[in-house]
């Protein structure tokens, strides 16, 4: 089984700056995809910015310029440095990432979110 933590949210004026963070653990052989959803109230979760084992990201034009995500393989963590955030910006972020299990079926597992609100 594997968990994921995320770390890092909270209440920021609009224009300020977050770094959010979530940390894999449990019987990891290898994580393949890490990435960053978030789900507002009364919308559908969307992809937020998506980045490989080699390190090939993708952000969503609706954070491009603003969000970078970054990971650390030897950490099994994988970061979310938001800038200019901005009140649509507030959500539930959520932490997924996929891979192989030392023992076991492949894994594709969620973390259990992190708020962030954005006040104008």
């Amino acid at each position: 089984q594997v968990q994921l933590v995320e770390s890092g949210g909270g209440l920021v004026q609009a224009g300020g700056s977050l770094r959010l963070s979530c940390a894999a653990s449990g019987s990891i052989f290898s994580i393949n995809a890490m990435a960053w959803y978030r789900q507002a109230p009364g919308k559908q979760r969307e992809l937020v910015a998506h980045i490989t084992s080699g390190g090939y990201t993708n952000h969503a034009d609706f954070v491009k310029g603003r969000f970078t995500i970054s990971r650390d393989n030897a950490k099994n963590t994988v970061y979310l440095q938001m800038n200019s955030l901005k009140p649509e910006d507030t959500a539930v972020y959520y932490c997924n990432a996929n891979g192989r299990m030392i023992i076991g079926p492949d894994f594709n597992s969620w973390g259990q979110g992190t708020q962030v609100t954005v006040s104008s």
